[in-house]
């Protein structure tokens, strides 16, 4: 590590050392170390976070593109607070969720119903499920590189995940329509669902191709498959998701991050009789709970996140992306992305990393980044200086 970053963050330095006595690499999220260990946030205000040594940074991380709003935004916190203080979670549905889900379906037409989770890992879980449990087929097709969270269905090249469970998933390369098509001639009566995210980060944050979305989606009608969509991190991209850009109807979709304001939330939407399978009434309904699932609170703060998001937002964050990313590219660095998402390659080492968090901007540690509302020409301008200054 550059000698500049040791000593150079005391009071990190002094909590990591208490971290790791009770935690095993001194947090709870491995995707947030960085060596020799993270800095550590005290608060966020727009589009700027404050670590515990008060070093200030532009955030372009913002909690790994769930802060479409940046931090704090008056509206959301607003919303937040009164819902705490009527109850912050009940025993019983609340109308915060039926209003939500409204909304949803509003904007992605295809997805009539939804059921609410905590995180985006559980909605693709739980729309794995929903496959399996309507098709009664048990294999999914999922692409690598591609990350869909944490359930050991669908996390197979991880630690830790059962040899048992390699079983239930073909994994084919991202976007690759000849094997996709192969597999579902010789195995289709067996495949539940074909499970793709559009826009995979971990696969360099490249759009899979018009023509190949077109063609899963074809080719999984005509099997009897489902198709599930993960726009988890890639429904921020359009006010209707990276399938109304493709013009494509899933069976299901995916989602989280940036519906719930800043709070942990998921959500599974689809078609009325695919959804069916998780209602209680019916005689073999797939059992879905969670204490915390469509809680008051997030349901408020993403309902309050969800409506500032209007068409001329959306254009806003994604021209300033468009922006950014091109002129990284002319400073020398490799960019890819689209609209308000981006991922540089800052290479495999925590050097570029601490020299962009030390000139005062914040990426992941895998070199991912977005634009936030709380962001205009001037924050991008100040942005772009810091990776001069690092590019230098």
């Amino acid at each position: 590590m550059r000698s500049s970053v040791v000593g150079r963050f005391p009071r990190a330095d002094r909590l990591y050392d208490r971290a790791l006595a009770r935690m095993p690499g001194g947090n709870s999220r491995t995707s947030l170390f960085v060596a020799p260990h993270p800095p550590y946030a005290v608060s966020g205000v727009g589009c700027r976070l404050t670590d515990i040594d008060g070093h200030t940074v532009i955030d372009l991380l913002n909690n790994f593109t769930s802060l479409i709003h940046g931090h704090a935004h008056p509206k959301i916190v607003a919303a937040a607070t009164d819902a705490v203080a009527h109850g912050s979670a009940f025993g019983l549905p609340t109308e915060h969720e039926v209003d939500l889900a409204e909304l949803l379906a509003a904007r992605i037409p295809a997805a009539e119903s939804w059921r609410f989770t905590n995180s985006g890992t559980e909605a693709v879980m739980m729309s794995v499920r929903a496959a399996r449990a309507f098709t009664g087929r048990d294999l999914i097709v999922r692409f690598e590189h591609s990350y869909h969270g944490t359930y050991d269905g669908v996390a197979l090249d991880h630690s830790g995940v059962a040899e048992g469970v390699a079983g239930t998933a073909i994994v084919l390369p991202v976007a690759d329509g000849e094997a996709l098509i192969e597999t579902l001639e010789s195995s289709g009566d067996r495949i539940a669902a074909v499970v793709i995210d559009a826009m995979p980060n971990h696969a360099g944050l490249v759009p899979v191709p018009a023509e190949f979305m077109r063609l899963a989606r074809e080719a999984t009608t005509r099997c009897g498959a489902l198709l599930v969509l993960d726009e988890v991190i890639s429904f921020r991209a359009a006010r209707g998701g990276m399938q109304s850009l493709y013009d494509v109807v899933p069976d299901v979709t995916a989602l989280g991050k940036i519906i719930g304001g800043g709070f942990p939330v998921g959500a599974v939407g689809g078609r009325t009789d695919v959804m069916e399978v998780f209602n209680p009434v019916t005689s073999d309904p797939v059992s879905h709970g969670g204490t915390f699932s469509a809680n008051p609170v997030t349901m408020r703060a993403g309902l309050a996140a969800m409506e500032m998001m209007t068409p001329a937002e959306y254009a806003r964050v994604n021209a300033l992306g468009e922006r950014l990313r091109s002129e990284l590219v002319a400073q020398g660095w490799r960019v890819n992305g689209f609209g308000s998402l981006l991922k540089l390659d800052i290479g495999a080492t925590p050097e570029t990393w601490w020299q962009f968090y030390e000139q005062g901007v914040l990426v992941s540690p895998g070199g991912l980044a977005c634009i936030s509302t709380a962001m205009n020409d001037s924050v991008i301008d100040e942005a772009l200086a810091s990776f001069a200054r690092v590019a230098a």
